[in-house]
């Protein structure tokens, strides 16, 4: 009787066995799966602390009236002026003049590879577009040196580093970004809205622009915001195209100083660790990381303002 109650209970057991095994198992995978969110958690909030301490420590040496008021940015130098107004008009007209470029090319090429390609044409045309995601900025800038600037030569009489340029390789850069965010969005919006548009006689391009389009326009405005502050942080590109000339102008053709190029002189080891000069690139860094979170965060405003919900 012993014998078989034992006989009985062996496959339960190992059953049981299994199913503990598989929620241990399960439970490691979720800890294991918490523990790399919370690593980008704390990586973020590190970041942001380290920006605010060193931060503050530069503002209280510096004004922040004059910081941000100030039109003149030599902290390098004998005459030292604080300043930021040149670095951050030199960004914004970088990231302009390149949504200039990215936004109307990008949206357009969207639209044709979303709703006029054929499936073959599509499958060839969409990744060779994004192998412009994969080419290193470094290359966009001596390319801008080599290429561009002399294209613009041909009409004016820019410097060897200059604003324009740097615009147009920025603007190159962040086109797969809005095209390929933008084909995703227009991709999302279900095909029966397109079928009830034909039928009642709308052409292609009429279904394009009236149905499919606003239907996506929070994925299509995403993607312009989100390449805006890719081409805001850009460095290296836009170090080698436009120079490093912190000055306060609109024009296009005369070299300017971005944030991040900036940021990049400073950090090349010649500046002594734990000097005002040093903390200058915090107090920028704080400054971009504001502005790019503040453009995040419109994002996300207009994606939950104009965002479709279809069943």
């Amino acid at each position: 009787m012993a014998a078989g109650s034992a006989a009985a209970g062996g496959p339960q057991s190992a059953l049981f066995q299994r199913r503990r095994g598989r929620q241990l198992f399960e439970r490691v995978i979720g800890w294991v799966l918490f523990l790399c969110a919370a690593v980008t958690v704390l990586t973020t909030v590190g970041i942001v602390l380290i920006l605010v301490v060193e931060g503050l420590q530069f503002f209280g040496d510096v004004s922040p009236w004059e910081f941000f008021t100030g039109t003149k940015w030599t902290p390098l130098y004998t005459n030292q002026a604080f300043g930021v107004l040149p670095l951050i008009g030199g960004t914004l007209m970088v990231a302009i003049g390149a949504a200039f470029i990215s936004v109307p090319v990008g949206s357009v090429t969207a639209i044709y590879l979303s709703e006029f390609a054929s499936p073959n044409v599509r499958s060839v045309l969409k990744p060779i577009l994004e192998i412009l995601a994969g080419i290193p900025t470094v290359v966009y800038g001596y390319f801008a040196l080599t290429a561009v600037t002399p294209f613009i030569g041909n009409f004016s009489d820019p410097n060897i580093f200059n604003a324009a340029s740097a615009m147009v390789v920025v603007g190159i850069m962040t086109i797969p970004m809005v095209s390929s965010l933008s084909d995703d969005a227009l991709h999302a919006v279900p095909q029966d809205l397109r079928d009830a548009a034909y039928a009642v006689g709308s052409t292609r391009f009429e279904v394009t622009t009236r149905v499919v389009y606003p239907a996506a326009l929070s994925g299509v405005i995403a993607s312009y915001i989100l390449a805006a502050s890719r081409a805001v942080g850009e460095t290296m590109a836009v170090t080698i195209a436009a120079g490093s000339t912190p000055n306060l102008t609109w024009n296009p053709l005369e070299s300017i100083q971005t944030m991040t190029a900036f940021i990049v002189q400073v950090s090349l080891g010649d500046t002594p660790h734990g000097t005002i000069e040093f903390r200058t690139i915090f107090a920028v860094a704080l400054t971009l990381f504001v502005m790019t979170l503040v453009m995040n965060v419109i994002a996300a405003r207009v994606t939950a303002r104009f965002r479709e919900v279809y069943d």
